[in-house]
């Protein structure tokens, strides 16, 4: 069975949760539900078949350390529940450009030596999919490495509030190499984002008008500790904020809404508290508010989520797809270029499926010379 072939860029927390967790099921069971993943089985795909073969990062710290090793270094901080053995695969030193800001650059220090040749690095490893694990507000890295990332030819899963997946201009370079994007921005399985879409529909659908809300998250992690920074948060709040706004069908005005990132309490670790408050009139104009706190481990509450999001790009691959993947996009990220209510996403993401996950034909890579097709689902 052919493999699934990832580059991380970023060995933080979320890269941790996700090596982790591949390793932790990699032999699980394909019937029956398993916590923590929305398909052991995607397509054709097995979650053990998803496999590490690069990995970049600047700090000092994990650049030439085993991929396996990096992923506990400090400052990493989430939560450890799976011994990852030796991957083989050395952390290579990448580019700075903006990843830094000015409070990670108190904690983490550049890698001596040049930057690693990224595109040798994606062509000698046969890299499938890159995955973009880059801090909030790398602005300029993120398009710095996506150049690296058309030219070596590889699927690309973006993480991060960088607006790459959703802008016109980005997607049509994405088309014209032949290869799929997912992006922008990850949701969590279950996070603040996807609750606030819920509670919101659900004050639509019951005929209650959100007339105010807010959501305030705080965490003790690397992202943010970066965020304390607000002009790295630009793209952060108004990717959340869309994800959430874009479910009404009217318009409320930007004084009555505020969603982002809070303030950073250092001993959290990768927890994150998200307090959501939604103010609305039902009946007679009545007032009806509902307030709710969620806690969770930050990272692993992406993980499982990314684990689908490299399966649909690489299906996309297999069947000679290009540019954005809109229903995985919509289903899984929070800045796609088309925002589809949930329950929409998920049907388009099961007829994605049901097209390209069991109708294998012979893998179509993007140098074989043979058309792409347009992104779909």
């Amino acid at each position: 069975m052919s493999k699934v072939r990832c580059t991380i860029i970023g060995v933080g927390n979320c890269a941790s949760s996700l090596v982790q967790g591949v390793h932790y099921y990699r032999n699980a069971r394909v019937n029956g539900r398993i916590p923590g993943l929305m398909h052991v089985k995607l397509g054709e795909y097995h979650v053990g078949d998803i496999e590490f073969v690069a990995a970049i990062d600047v700090d000092r710290n994990k650049v030439g350390k085993d991929l396996a090793k990096a992923i506990y270094t400090s400052p990493n901080n989430t939560y450890k529940f799976c011994n990852v053995p030796r991957t083989g695969v050395k952390v290579a030193r990448g580019m700075v450009h903006d990843g830094l800001g000015e409070y990670l650059s108190k904690i983490i220090k550049p890698a001596p030596g040049p930057t690693a040749d990224i595109v040798k690095i994606l062509k000698e490893t046969r890299t499938d999919i890159v995955i973009n694990f880059l801090p909030v507000g790398s602005e300029e890295a993120t398009k710095w490495y996506v150049e690296q990332i058309l030219e070596a030819r590889c699927g690309f899963v973006n993480c991060i509030p960088v607006f790459i997946a959703s802008e016109k201009y980005w997607e049509g370079r994405f088309k014209e190499k032949r290869i799929p994007i997912v992006g922008d921005d990850v949701k969590s399985q279950v996070g603040a984002t996807i609750l606030h879409r819920v509670l919101t529909n659900l004050f639509i659908k019951r005929g209650v008008k959100l007339e105010r809300t807010s959501q305030l998250n705080v965490g003790g992690n690397t992202d943010f500790l970066n965020m304390l920074e607000r002009s790295r948060l630009e793209s952060k709040k108004i990717s959340k904020t869309r994800a959430v706004t874009s479910m009404l069908p009217y318009s409320i005005k930007s004084d009555d809404v505020y969603i982002g990132p809070s303030d950073y309490i250092a001993w959290l670790k990768d927890r994150k508290w998200a307090h959501i408050r939604l103010e609305g009139r039902t009946f007679g104009d009545v007032p009806l508010t509902i307030e709710l706190k969620l806690e969770v481990w930050d990272s692993p509450n992406s993980a499982g989520v990314v684990i689908d999001a490299v399966r649909y790009c690489k299906m996309a691959m297999d069947h000679g797809i290009s540019g954005t993947l809109r229903g995985p996009s919509s289903f899984l990220m929070k800045s796609p270029p088309v925002q589809y209510p949930d329950n929409e996403a998920g049907r388009k993401v099961d007829r994605f499926v049901s097209l390209y996950g069991r109708r294998r034909i012979k893998e179509v890579r993007p140098n074989s010379g043979r058309r792409a097709k347009s992104a779909a689902g």
